[in-house]
């Protein structure tokens, strides 16, 4: 691309019914960002996510992707371009792991040898070897798996660009950790763009190229890492406080000498 943002937001809105879950919001994204929408439950990350890819119709406004309008995009042809990464995988519980994985280049019509190499080497980029995982069924494999298998399934056609909606909410903490590093790591390999969402303010801290705080619909901040630790908003100020909370009560609770 020439350097320009490879998504623009600018004066969206977007309501549900008669209440308007977001107005206002501006933000570019840059190739190899990771942005990720913080905030709490009901302040639009969600819904901002659903409006990218365009599960929901925008009310004002607009997003550019790739240079054109969401609205000039045939929306199979923008979501085969976004690779779409959901809380609890959404995989497809009769079909194995490889078929799962190789679903969209199958769509596109890639030649059998083509998605076989592809889904390979994305079983290997996560973690899961492809002659053991590839012929399981989504009931045979962990959380952490099953997530690693969505994660495979959303790069499996090379979109620029990955949205990530609480993608390792409902793991446990030791494989959430593991996740997020595997996240960090897959990031420098794959070199992709990424919206993520979290309500985890010690998640956005870790993953996070650039923070945009969410508030009751709007955009309360935007931020680097370090920025956002010296944030003077309310609203950041509420989530840091409850980070170092959790940080003194972990203190309290190590072993002594």
């Amino acid at each position: 691309m020439d350097g320009s943002p490879i998504l623009e937001i600018r004066d969206l809105a977007c309501r549900l019914g008669e209440r308007l879950i977001l107005r206002g919001i501006n933000l570019d994204v840059r190739e190899g960002e990771t942005i990720v929408l913080l905030g709490r439950s009901g302040c639009g990350k969600t819904t901002l996510l659903k409006c990218v890819n365009g599960l929901i119709p925008l009310a004002g406004g607009e997003i550019r992707f790739e240079g054109r309008s969401t609205a000039e995009w045939d929306l199979i042809r923008l979501r085969r371009r976004m690779g779409y990464v959901i809380q609890d995988a959404g995989l497809f519980p009769h079909w194995t792991v490889a078929a799962n994985v190789g679903l969209v280049p199958q769509l596109e019509e890639w030649e059998p040898a083509r998605i076989e190499e592809r889904v390979h080497f994305l079983l290997r980029t996560v973690g899961l070897p492809p002659g053991e995982f590839g012929p399981r069924y989504p009931r045979q494999l962990s959380g952490g798996q099953k997530q690693r298998v969505g994660i495979a399934r959303a790069l499996a056609a090379d979109p620029p660009l990955l949205l990530l909606d609480e993608p390792f909410a409902a793991l446990d903490p030791i494989t959430r950790f593991e996740l997020q590093k595997q996240f960090l790591a897959l990031r420098e390999t794959v070199r992709k763009t990424a919206l993520f969402v979290t309500h985890d303010v010690r998640e956005a801290l870790m993953v996070a190229t650039r923070i945009v705080l969410l508030k009751e619909g709007m955009i309360d901040l935007i931020a680097t890492r370090d920025e956002f630790l010296a944030a003077r908003s309310a609203e950041a100020q509420a989530f840091l406080a409850g980070l170092e909370e959790e940080w003194r009560k972990q203190d309290e609770s190590a072993p002594r000498g």
